[in-house]
């Protein structure tokens, strides 16, 4: 590596500098406090962990994701997070252990071997809430409602899009279909890169009920307004588990229709994202603005199994750097500040701490310094008082 090669970031790794380091600090600030309204209680889990516990529930959807490293002290292989959840979920199930309904919220960096699409960065702020504890359509409007509200909170630009799925369609219609995992699998991979020659292709190929063969060739064509409902419903007329999904989905849209009615909802049934350990109703938020998901989340009630507790769970999670690169305006961050004298006199020094207790931002001049570019006003005596005057 050359001397110029040093400075360089590896690919995909991004810093931030001021201002940006301090608007994102502030945004940070504002929507733990946001969730500490709503009742979630912070946790600070670690950067790096065992690898097992990393991959949890998860692990086909997040090892190719996670950075694995040997612990000088233990010889165990540990892991770089990747994603929170994980996380949070060991915490509530092995740590917390709390009965009845349960409310996390999180703010931390996460690593990424290799970049989640074109846009993103291999080292997110991820920030997210999650609820425990509780099954059912008013802890997923509850989280959904809590996900748009963090939106409102950083000002992102344009309209909102929400994006509403259900997993347990594609579950059951696999089921019935009878497909073994290596058809499951690669049906579910044409099926999220919407490669409709090859799912008719794959489907005429299928020794399988008629009417299976069609809903499965028809599944990725189910997306659009809330026309889609009805047109699911009468396509699985005959699946009363894939009815109590839609019935779940529709109660979930009304709901959040009837607090958010700018909100555009959106329904693709065939939308699997996060689908090896979700296993309801699946969600994301998009804008015009942005070409990939801005939030996304959905339940994975199974998440806490191998911690030997299987709660019901629900959540969402966002980059906070790509949030706030869609915001309509940066938050505010003072640039100026008050040039304090260099002295030790404590009159003076009294002075400074007082106007940084009042959250002025004050800089004590140095030795043979020149006047800091921040700095427009200063601290001068007059009389036996120390006041600020403009520069």
């Amino acid at each position: 590596m050359t001397l110029a090669d040093r400075w360089l970031l590896p690919d995909g790794m991004k810093e931030m500098l001021p201002p940006r380091a301090r608007q994102v600090e502030l945004m940070r600030r504002r929507l733990l406090d946001l969730y500490d309204s709503w009742g979630y209680d912070l946790v600070m889990p670690p950067l790096a962990e065992h690898l097992e516990s990393l991959l949890t529930g998860v692990g086909r959807d997040l090892e190719l994701k996670t950075f694995k490293l040997t612990d000088q002290v233990s010889g165990h292989m540990l892991g770089v997070r990747a994603d929170m959840t994980p996380q949070v979920a060991r915490i509530d199930a092995h740590r917390l252990r709390t009965e009845g309904p349960s409310r996390l919220c999180y703010c931390g960096s996460v690593l990424h071997t290799r970049p989640g699409h074109m846009l993103a960065s291999r080292n997110p702020l991820q920030v997210g809430a999650e609820l425990y504890g509780h099954a059912g359509v008013d802890s997923d409007v509850e989280v959904i409602s809590l996900m748009l509200e963090t939106l409102a909170t950083v000002g992102v630009k344009g309209e909102i899009s929400l994006d509403l799925g259900h997993v347990g369609v594609f579950s059951q219609l696999v089921e019935a279909a009878g497909l073994d995992d290596a058809q499951h699998e690669r049906f579910l991979d044409m099926l999220q890169r919407k490669a409709l020659p090859e799912i008719a292709d794959f489907v005429a190929g299928l020794h399988c009920d008629e009417a299976v063969r069609s809903q499965l060739e028809m599944l990725p064509r189910l997306n659009g307004g809330i026309e889609v409902l009805a047109r699911a419903r009468e396509l699985f007329a005959g699946s009363e588990a894939t009815l109590n999904a839609l019935a779940y989905l529709e109660q979930v849209a009304q709901r959040i229709r009837a607090r958010y009615p700018q909100i555009d909802l959106y329904f693709d049934l065939g939308e699997l994202r996060g689908y090896h350990y979700h296993t309801g109703i699946v969600f994301a938020a998009y804008t015009p603005h942005f070409g990939q998901a801005l939030a996304k989340g959905g339940r994975y009630d199974e998440i806490g199994r191998d911690f030997g507790r299987a709660r019901p769970a629900t959540g969402f999670s966002a980059d906070l750097k790509t949030l706030l690169e869609t915001a309509a305006a940066m938050p505010e961050v003072a640039q100026s500040a008050v040039l304090a004298p260099a002295s030790e006199e404590a009159e003076l020094l009294k002075a400074v701490a007082e106007l940084r207790r009042q959250g002025v931002r004050v800089v004590q001049a140095l030795a043979g310094e020149d006047t800091p570019a921040c700095c427009d006003r200063q601290l001068v005596r007059k009389g036996s008082e120390w006041v600020v005057e403009t520069l």
